[in-house]
């Protein structure tokens, strides 16, 4: 079943995106990870319309498991943007997806803007991909951190024009105009997009308010002919270029992706939720928060420590014996994975809360169909 293969390609490969929606950067993306957390849940439900529960349960532990890590792979504490707001979410917290750092710091990291927009804190650069989390269910609207970083994003990448307010994708963006006009050619200055106008209504709505005005401000924001742009001039009016507050840029007319949204939103706004919400990821994650019991291993993320009380539970692509010690291999124990036949992935827990705070868990693999040792050992230290 695809939808199976799916949940255990993401389940492999995750957390980690080697692009983020813009194409552009990779690391933890806030965006990527609420689509992954709510298409795990769906993937779920699936299971549990199977009557598959084990599945199902192996599937939602690893989304709970994202849901719970957001804010320590996506949240900075100490932005500089907002003088009194050093607490809000960021663009994303670049990684190597084949090799990624799995505590990864978005106090400290920098990031290198892919479209020429210099090199930069990762703390101090700013988008709304956040809203996604509130968009797809994963964070109530009313989230503390999510309306410190509405702020955020309003005071750096919000602009005003003619027709109502647009935003930026994200600050030191330089794909867009330059700043007389001429087009994108490797550098430039990021404009507006209306599409941003239809997310930041979804918002709205997500927080009991009506959207009406961005549907009114996207429908403003097209041509004669009704095309939405991708992007907007934001700038000063540019007689030489002909460009006007508000109008497109030389950017794609019509962008699909612009339309769609504003459809979306009138019809959310008709419906009086968010058309994208997933409801099970909504009563998982903000009507009934769970808390995720597992801290997950796998040979694309491998944690290097765990807190006392978790379960670490490791993930194979394929059958294997794990060799490991707690004692610096004085005593070696043997554990042989369990399959997940669904999802055709091999697992073993382990019970963290069994070890001292302090104390190292050490492991390899032999692999079962070629008969062979992994040839390295690895390490997950007890919090």
């Amino acid at each position: 079943m695809l939808i199976l293969r799916a949940a255990a390609y993401l389940i492999l490969q995750g957390p980690v995106t080697g692009q983020e929606r813009w194409e552009e950067n990779a690391g933890y993306s806030p965006s990527t990870l609420a689509t992954v957390i709510a298409g795990l849940v769906c993937a779920a439900e699936c299971g549990q319309y199977r009557n598959q529960p084990q599945m199902a349960d192996f599937i939602l532990a690893y989304a709970d498991w994202l849901a719970a890590h957001l804010e320590e792979w996506t949240v900075t504490t100490q932005g500089e943007l907002v003088p009194g707001i050093p607490r809000h979410y960021i663009r994303i917290n670049p990684a190597n997806p084949a090799a990624p750092d799995p505590h990864a710091d978005p106090n400290s990291a920098i990031i290198q803007i892919a479209n020429g927009g210099g090199s930069h804190p990762t703390r101090n650069v700013v988008g709304g991909d956040f809203l996604h989390l509130v968009r797809f269910g994963i964070r109530s609207p009313n989230d503390p951190v999510v309306r410190d970083s509405i702020e955020v994003i309003d005071r750096v990448i919000k602009r005003d024009l003619p027709q109502g307010p647009c935003w930026r994708r994200y600050n030191h963006d330089g794909y867009g105009q330059k700043d007389d006009g001429t087009a994108f050619d490797g550098a430039g200055v990021g404009r507006c997009w209306p599409i941003l106008t239809g997310e930041r209504g979804h918002y709205e709505l997500a927080a009991g308010r009506d959207p009406k005005s961005f549907i009114a401000a996207m429908e403003k924001f097209a041509n004669e002919g009704g095309m939405i742009s991708e992007q907007l001039w934001d700038a000063e009016a540019s007689p030489a270029s002909r460009m006007k507050p508000g109008d497109p840029t030389g950017a794609a007319m019509p962008l699909c992706w612009s339309h769609a949204e504003y459809v979306s939103l009138v019809r959310s706004r008709h419906d009086g939720v968010c058309f994208d919400r997933v409801e099970a990821a909504f009563q998982r994650y903000v009507a009934n928060p769970v808390k995720s019991q597992y801290e997950m291993w796998s040979l694309r993320h491998p944690l290097r420590h765990v807190p006392r009380g978790k379960i670490l539970r490791i993930i194979l692509p394929a059958e294997a014996t794990l060799v490991w010690s707690t004692d610096g291999w004085s005593r070696t124990n043997r554990n042989e994975t369990t399959h997940q036949p669904e999802l055709n992935l091999w697992f073993a827990d382990f019970p963290a809360a069994k070890w001292p705070v302090g104390s190292a868990f050490e492991f390899t693999c032999f692999w079962k169909a070629d008969q062979r040792w992994q040839g390295r050992n690895w390490q997950v230290s007890i919090l």
